[in-house]
């Protein structure tokens, strides 16, 4: 899947957060999008994947050279970030089966397997709500890095992981380095490879 955008910019009342972005994220490449906390990395790819309208300009999808409708964007990707809501009232086992209600497996995994691949199988009955951040966080990942779709938002990754979960995040990353478009919002040149793609959003201001 091809992302083009033309011309794109979001500004807050009158403060441009990026203006003038015009570009095209190739399939199965790994972007990092990056900039200090504040700059609007976050806001870019929330205006990538379509949740929130650009100010100026357009992102368009296109499988092969045939464009998709926007309401049909969603089915194509995964987005893991921090500030992303679990249902507290769920528990593991019940976020999961619940997610995958709405999206398919990447892989031939069943739903144990996939709780197996987060790392977090013995807490599968505990309730969200009693999850601790580094938790959460290594559930979102999870359930991102294991939904099928040809395009992976990730918005600071390894957030509240300490260093065993950031370790399995890199495992888990390298597994799909080439076969997905994979866009990494973060400021941390630990959070992506070296051979990512680096877009600066404070080259987007101006």
């Amino acid at each position: 899947m091809r992302i083009v955008a033309t011309n794109l910019g979001k500004r807050f009342n009158r403060e441009w957060i990026f203006k003038g972005f015009s570009f095209e994220f190739i399939p199965n490449k790994i972007y990092a999008i990056t900039g200090p906390n504040g700059s609007g990395k976050s806001t870019l790819l929330q205006v990538l994947w379509g949740q929130m309208l650009p100010s100026n300009g357009e992102v368009s999808y296109y499988n092969d050279n045939q464009k998709i409708i926007l309401s049909e964007v969603f089915n194509h990707l995964s987005i893991a970030t921090p500030y992303m809501d679990l249902i507290d009232e769920f528990t593991l086992e019940e976020m999961v089966k619940f997610h995958f209600k709405f999206k398919s497996v990447n892989t031939n995994l069943t739903i144990s397997q996939v709780i197996e691949a987060t790392g977090l199988a013995s807490s599968k009955n505990k309730l969200i709500a009693n999850f601790s951040s580094g938790m959460r966080q290594r559930l979102k990942l999870g359930l991102a890095f294991h939904t099928k779709s040809e395009v992976i938002y990730l918005d600071e990754p390894t957030t509240n992981l300490d260093k065993g979960a950031i370790q399995w995040y890199w495992d888990q990353l390298n597994q799909l380095i080439g076969k997905k478009t994979i866009l990494i919002a973060t400021n941390l040149d630990t959070e992506y490879p070296t051979d990512a793609e680096k877009i600066d959003i404070l080259a987007l201001k101006y």
